[in-house]
């Protein structure tokens, strides 16, 4: 598929654990293999239909989790589901919980990111093409209403709303640390969602962010007491109900009426700042793969 050309259908990337595509009812699945101008995804990605749904499921630390957080290629993830015309992406990752209210099993719809790492590529653009993309809102509320809607109709326990702190890693915070993000009002820590969700803005692909709380983060007294096995768990019914969550959003969005004018389809369209006389040509060729609407 040219990647200049998006899809006419709408299609669902979800990126997350190996474990999401195990979906019944999936079918004329295929892994396809994809180069970007920023190098290879974390893995091949699995395209298949659900109903009249299409999907895309790209495994983020690719299959048997080979990758750690801050080796991840954010940018060859995004630009490969661009790519394979994905319109719209639910990240799915495993959090600590950062408040009490939000015990292990609870699912947050997050809307606001904190950006606490040091050792990664945050933009496509860069020398040769600048651009300045608005992160005020860094998530879809549009694709968020479908992820509430689906979310109010399980049994897990859900909030809508909340800040995802983004660490580094690999290594899980202090308790001073933990203690700080607190007390900035944030709700989960985890180590993958950024820049994730900035490059899915530069991509001009709708995101919504669903952090799966698998344990409190080291500020809870009770923290010492956790077992990997419990935290084992807690993922393995976590990913049963992100499983049903997938199944349900990818016909909400094929039903979408609204989603082709939704506004995180036009985010770069006062972003560049470049003159185009002076545009390096290498640069904007690269840069085709994932903004060819506005260059």
């Amino acid at each position: 598929m040219n990647p200049a050309d998006p899809s006419p259908v709408p299609r669902l990337g979800i990126l997350g654990g190996s474990g999401l595509y195990d979906l019944d009812g999936l079918t004329d699945t295929r892994w396809v293999h994809v180069d970007t101008p920023w190098g290879a995804p974390s893995d091949e990605i699995l395209l298949g239909r659900l109903g009249t749904a299409e999907l895309a499921f790209l495994p983020r630390h690719g299959r048997g989790h080979r990758i750690p957080p801050s080796d991840v290629n954010y940018r060859a993830n995004v630009a490969a589901l661009k790519s394979l015309g994905v319109t719209d992406i639910l990240s799915l990752s495993a959090v600590g919980g950062l408040r009490a209210d939000l015990p292990p099993g609870s699912f947050v719809v997050v809307d606001q990111f904190i950006d606490r790492t040091t050792q990664r590529a945050r933009s496509f653009f860069g020398t040769g093409l600048v651009a300045h993309v608005s992160m005020a809102h860094p998530v879809c509320a549009r694709l968020g209403d479908h992820v509430a809607q689906a979310l109010g109709g399980g049994s897990a326990p859900w909030v809508r709303g909340g800040t995802y702190l983004a660490m580094e890693g690999p290594q899980f915070s202090t308790f001073a640390e933990s203690q700080l993000y607190r007390s900035w009002n944030c709700s989960v820590i985890g180590m993958t969602n950024w820049p994730e969700a900035a490059l899915a803005r530069e991509a001009e692909i709708c995101y919504c962010s669903v952090a799966m709380v698998t344990d409190f983060d080291c500020w809870h007294p009770e923290h010492d007491a956790v077992t990997v096995d419990t935290i084992i768990r807690v993922l393995l019914g976590n990913a049963e109900r992100a499983r049903g969550l997938v199944s349900t959003l990818a016909g909400a969005i094929t039903g979408d009426a609204q989603g082709a004018a939704c506004g995180c389809r036009r985010a770069l369209d006062a972003a560049l700042i470049t003159a185009p006389a002076v545009r390096d040509p290498l640069v904007v060729q690269r840069l085709k793969f994932i903004a060819a609407r506005v260059l």
